[in-house]
């Protein structure tokens, strides 16, 4: 345990699995009270498990950050059960199955950008409501290399909503800033979490897949992915603005 996030409240969206619950883990592990938000309770659940018996402080708010009433509530059962809100990494995201842009159905099309995009600017959205009124913080949000620095065929949906969300940062940095708000961008590639495995692909064969794609030969870890969130969320990335921090073992170089 360490005291970099000593008595701040930090919530993680999506945080029931991959580089989510590493985050929270490693923010509970870094003094913070480490809130998880996500749909299933059961994955929520797991994750407070962990941090509790890591000797951390942690708790979790069932919710769907693509629905505004939710994400208020988020928010507000946050401030009132732990009593502040610092930190948010907003990571909660969607990843469809591959499609030409043409055969994309709208369905898809639109709970993607639903999911990723919107639900990423209503977070944001409420949780800067309460930093500028409570003396700022710092705001994480979780794009990917793909769609703002890499192009993959089939994945226009979700490379559109993950550029976007850079753009949003930017945004919210600009305008947020004079009310000691941090706001940037985490943009991984893939990293060892389930989504990053291709249809009926095992782990064995990921691992020489990614031996032939990035110039490190292999893919990120979760908890890499968690010590970069931790770094842009705290005083040690104080000028950092706006920034989008690509982590992508050069595949992208």
């Amino acid at each position: 345990m360490t005291a970099r996030f000593t008595g701040k409240v930090a919530l993680v969206t999506g945080g029931g699995s991959g580089i989510g619950r590493a985050t929270a883990l490693a923010f509970a592990r870094a003094g913070a009270t480490a809130v998880v938000a996500g749909r299933t309770v059961e994955h929520l659940e797991e994750t407070v498990r962990l941090i509790e018996k890591d000797g951390g402080r942690g708790g979790f708010v069932v919710a769907d950050i693509a629905q505004e009433p939710d994400v208020e509530r988020l928010v507000g059962t946050v401030v009132e059960r732990f009593g502040s809100l610092d930190v948010a990494v907003n990571n909660a995201g969607h990843l469809p199955q591959p499609a030409g842009l043409a055969e994309l159905d709208h369905e898809t099309f639109s709970r993607t950008l639903q999911i990723n995009l919107l639900g990423t600017w209503l977070s944001m959205k409420h949780e800067i409501l309460h930093m500028r009124a409570n003396g700022g913080g710092a705001i994480v949000n979780v794009g990917s290399v793909v769609g703002a620095h890499l192009t993959i065929p089939g994945a226009a949906a979700y490379g559109a909503s993950k550029a976007a969300i850079a753009a949003l940062t930017r945004s919210a940095a600009r305008e947020y800033a004079a009310d000691g708000i941090r706001v940037n961008t985490l943009s991984p590639s893939s990293m060892e979490t389930p989504m990053s495995l291709l249809e009926n692909e095992t782990e064995a064969e990921r691992v020489e897949r990614a031996k032939g794609m990035f110039p490190l030969g292999r893919i990120g870890t979760v908890e890499e992915g968690a010590a970069a969130a931790l770094w842009l969320a705290s005083d040690e990335s104080g000028f950092a603005l706006g920034h989008d921090l690509v982590i992508d073992g050069g595949i992208t170089s």
